[in-house]
């Protein structure tokens, strides 16, 4: 099977139906809180009316099901899914940081086989097809080269001292400590996509997630696969949409990445 031929068309068609969605995007720009979520989170009215926008004209032009992060709908491990994050970086969009993007990654049995993230406060689409480059603004950009951490950037997802749960805030920082110790170079974007594609177009050379929401993780997976970057869990197994955790690095940095972690010990140590 040529993914890369089936994939391409519908990549098309589908960066289409997000540059519709645009105009809503920057309207609702520091948008108030509609829906509490579990914890702190929460999803503003435009999360809601871009997720049903994109949602309908996907399934009318394309064929395939999607699923949402605000209202579900078809299986992840579907033969063919589209994964759908209408706003990543909610906080940062309802306080008016232009760090937020729209994600929509398409899923075969369970891959990412291509991503597209759009993030229009700053004028970035990038799209990655099975087979291909990563594509920013419509320009194929150079794969991943070997990198070191001490010379790069390196992005940790937001957290508190406090929390608990799967990697405790404890742990965090623990992991926080020793990355610093390599590079002095930490950043904290507030927005998983924006790391993940960031790692593939070697603005980072490493990202660390400590969650597993598919609709977070899914578009920029593809993105660095594509770009020859390396995606895997925490404990570097290969990455799956029931991951609990996302390490996506230029090659050379994961290797390094994953040694600090394990130098860290286990999440439930502390």
């Amino acid at each position: 099977m040529d993914l890369n031929a089936l994939t391409s068309p519908l990549v098309d068609k589908a960066s289409k139906i997000l540059d519709a969605a645009v105009p809503r995007f920057v309207e609702g720009h520091r948008a108030d809180s509609a829906v509490a979520k579990k914890g702190n989170d929460f999803a503003t009215e435009i999360d809601l009316a871009i997720e049903r926008q994109v949602v309908t004209a996907l399934q009318a032009t394309t064929g395939i099901g999607v699923h949402g992060e605000e209202f579900g709908g078809t299986d992840v491990d579907s033969p063919w899914v589209w994964v759908l994050d209408p706003i990543d970086g909610t906080f940062n969009y309802a306080a008016g940081s232009p760090m937020a993007a729209i994600l929509l990654a398409l899923l075969h049995d369970g891959d990412p086989v291509a991503g597209l993230t759009w993030m229009p406060f700053v004028g970035e689409r990038y799209v990655a097809a099975a087979g291909g480059p990563l594509v920013k603004n419509g320009v194929p950009q150079p794969a991943l080269e070997s990198t070191d951490l001490a010379d790069s950037l390196v992005a940790v997802g937001s957290f508190s001292a406090d929390s608990r749960g799967r990697f405790p805030g404890r742990y965090r920082i623990a992991v926080l400590e020793k990355l610093s110790r390599v590079s002095s170079r930490l950043r904290m974007h507030g927005s998983t996509g924006i790391d993940l594609v960031y790692v593939a177009d070697g603005i980072l050379s490493a990202a660390i997630t400590f969650g597993g929401h598919v609709w977070d993780h899914a578009a920029g997976v593809a993105q660095v696969r594509s770009a020859g970057g390396i995606v895997t869990d925490l404990a570097g197994r290969p990455w799956t949409p029931e991951s609990d955790s996302v390490l996506a690095a230029a090659p050379g940095a994961h290797d390094e990445v994953l040694e600090i972690l394990r130098a860290v010990g286990q999440p439930e140590d502390y």
